[in-house]
């Protein structure tokens, strides 16, 4: 079921939290995943991860590390989360490693990802939110489905310039009406 053609979700173990947290405190990536860069002690995402990963069935907000089906390795982590029983609707993040990108991993989870939101958990709505200026994130949630619904205008500050946020979301219908 949490199976792609490159990737595979898998529940968080302890290992995985290195990798994650390093990865969350790049510097070159800071700024996809956080509004401001400031530097944090290492180790400060680790609660994070594992709070997006309880997957205890109290909501239905639910965490997977990806694994790169192909070599084993840790590739990144998905979440669906702020999810709702009553309007079946949830939002999605995706973090995957420096190493892991522009090689299809991360539209393979968000495929993976969106089959168990809608097949799994009866979700009808999923949505994101992306920095305007991450075009290759852009791409690829375009690719996964997602229409842009609209922006925030110069909601953040970065390197001297305020950015947009854009607001993306896929609804079950259209998710099925591409596959």
């Amino acid at each position: 079921m949490l199976v792609g053609d490159l990737v595979q979700l898998r529940p968080l173990v302890e290992d995985d939290l290195g990798l994650l947290d390093a990865w969350w405190h790049d510097v070159a990536h800071a700024p996809l995943q956080r509004g401001v860069v400031v530097p944090r002690s290492p180790g400060s995402a680790s609660a994070q991860f594992r709070s997006w990963s309880t997957n205890d069935g109290k909501t239905a907000d639910v965490g997977f590390s990806v694994v790169e089906r192909s070599t084993g390795d840790l590739a990144g982590h998905v979440t669906l989360w702020g999810a709702s029983w009553w309007d079946r609707s949830a939002k999605l993040a995706i973090i995957l490693g420096p190493d892991h990108q522009g090689r299809g991993l991360g539209p393979d989870a968000l495929e993976v990802l969106l089959r168990y939101a809608f097949d799994e958990l009866g979700l009808h709505r999923v949505s994101l939110e992306v920095w305007a200026f991450s075009d290759r994130a852009i791409a690829a949630y375009r690719r996964a489905g997602f229409i842009e619904e609209g922006r925030l205008r110069e909601v953040a500050f970065h390197a001297g310039t305020w950015h947009d946020h854009v607001l993306m979301a896929v609804l079950e219908h259209e998710w099925r009406g591409r596959r």
